[in-house]
C-alpha cells in the first residue's frame, strides 16, 4: 500500500538545507552505495551513474553558487515498503545574482539501506538558463572570451592572428565523479599536452580556466597543425577516463586599444567552439580561406549556422584531422 510519507519528506529537505549550506562533505551520506545509482540533471552530459557520483556529488554542487534564500513551493511524499519517492519545488536566490529567483523541480528515489533512506535516483529540471543560475554559459570559453577583453599581455600587438580555443565536453559530470584528488592531475597533464603543441606551433598560450584554453597564432595554417596535434594526441591517449574536447578557431585582425583587445576576433573563435562537438577542430570560412589549398588540411562543409550574439549566419568547417 502507497502512503504519504513525512519521514522521507524530512530526509529531502535535510538534502536540500545540506546544499543551502555548503556543507559538501554530508552530500553524499543522503546517496546510496549502489552501483544502481542514477544522478540526472538538465544540462548536456547531467547523466551520471555508480557508486563515483556518491564520492563527486561534493565537487558537483561546490560549484554551485551559495543560496542566499530557499523557498519550499510544493513538496510530497510517498512509500511502499522499502521503496519512496519525493516531489519537490522549490526556488532559490543565489548569491551571484540575489535578486533573481531561480526555479528547481525536483523528483527523488529512495531504498531503505541498512535500515536508512537512501537516495538511489535523482532528477532535477531547471527551467533557467546557466547564464542565469551560475552567471555564465559555458564557463571556461566565456571567462576566457572575458578575460582578452581585460588588457592582459599577448605577443603580437597588431596584424592578423588566429585565435583557438579548447573546451572538454562533459567535464563537470567526470570531475564531479572522480572528484579533485584524481581530476586535477588530468586537467593538468591535459593544459600541459596543449601548451607543448602550441609552442611546436609558434603559438602563445594565453590563458587556461576550468576545463578551457585560449591560445593566439600567428597564422592560421600554425593554429590548424596545433589544433589537430591536439585531436590526435588525444586519441592515442588510451588511458582513461577518454577526454572529448572541441576546438574553435577563428582568424582576424589584432588591434589592442583600451578595453577592446582582439574585438571580435575572441568573440567568434569563442562561438564557433560553442557549436563544436566532442573531437571537432570548427574553423570559420575565414580562417578556411586563409590556407587555401594546402594538401595537409582537407575540410568538410561549410555549414551554416547562427553564433549567438553575432548578427547573420556563418559559415562553418571542420577540419578532418583524422586520417
Amino acid at each position: 500500500m502507497i502512503t504519504p510519507s513525512p519521514e522521507l519528506l524530512a530526509v529531502a529537505r535535510r538534502w536540500y538545507k545540506s546544499i543551502r549550506e555548503h556543507d559538501l562533505d554530508g552530500l553524499k551520506n543522503f546517496m546510496s552505495e549502489s552501483e544502481h545509482l542514477r544522478f540526472v540533471g538538465t544540462s548536456e552530459g547531467e547523466f551520471w551513474s555508480g557508486r563515483a557520483v556518491r564520492d563527486g556529488i561534493g565537487a558537483h554542487y561546490g560549484e554551485i553558487p551559495r543560496a542566499v534564500r530557499h523557498e519550499e513551493v510544493q513538496a510530497e511524499a510517498f512509500e511502499m515498503g522499502t521503496v519512496g519517492w519525493c516531489c519537490f519545488a522549490n526556488t532559490f536566490w543565489f548569491e551571484n545574482n540575489p535578486d533573481t529567483p531561480v526555479d528547481f523541480r525536483a523528483t527523488f528515489v529512495f531504498i531503505l539501506e541498512n535500515g536508512m533512506w537512501k537516495m538511489v535516483h535523482r532528477h532535477t529540471s531547471v527551467p533557467t538558463p546557466n547564464a542565469q543560475v551560475a552567471g555564465n554559459e559555458h564557463s571556461a570559453i566565456q571567462s576566457l572570451a572575458e578575460a582578452a577583453q581585460k588588457g592582459f599581455s599577448l605577443n603580437q600587438k597588431d596584424g592578423l592572428a588566429s585565435v583557438m580555443f579548447t573546451d572538454i565536453v562533459g567535464s563537470s559530470t567526470l570531475a564531479s565523479a572522480l572528484g579533485d584528488r584524481v581530476w586535477m592531475p588530468i586537467i593538468t597533464a591535459h593544459f600541459a599536452m596543449i601548451r607543448k603543441h602550441v609552442a611546436d606551433h609558434g603559438g602563445q598560450f594565453v590563458k587556461s580556466l576550468g576545463d578551457g584554453t585560449m591560445s593566439s597564432f600567428p597564422s592560421a595554417r600554425s593554429a590548424l597543425a596545433a589544433a589537430r596535434d591536439i585531436q590526435v594526441s588525444l586519441d592515442a591517449d588510451a588511458s582513461e577516463p577518454r577526454l572529448g574536447v572541441r576546438i574553435g578557431v577563428h582568424t582576424g585582425d589584432v588591434v589592442q586599444s583600451d578595453d577592446d583587445f582582439f574585438g571580435t576576433v575572441v568573440n567568434t573563435a569563442a562561438r564557433i567552439t560553442a557549436a563544436a562537438s566532442a573531437a571537432d577542430i570548427c574553423v570559420s570560412d575565414v580562417t578556411r580561406m586563409m590556407v587555401g589549398t594546402d594538401a595537409d588540411l582537407t575540410f568538410s562543409g561549410p555549414e551554416t549556422v547562427h553564433l549567438k550574439g553575432l548578427a547573420g549566419e556563418h559559415a562553418l568547417y571542420r577540419l578532418d584531422w583524422q586520417r
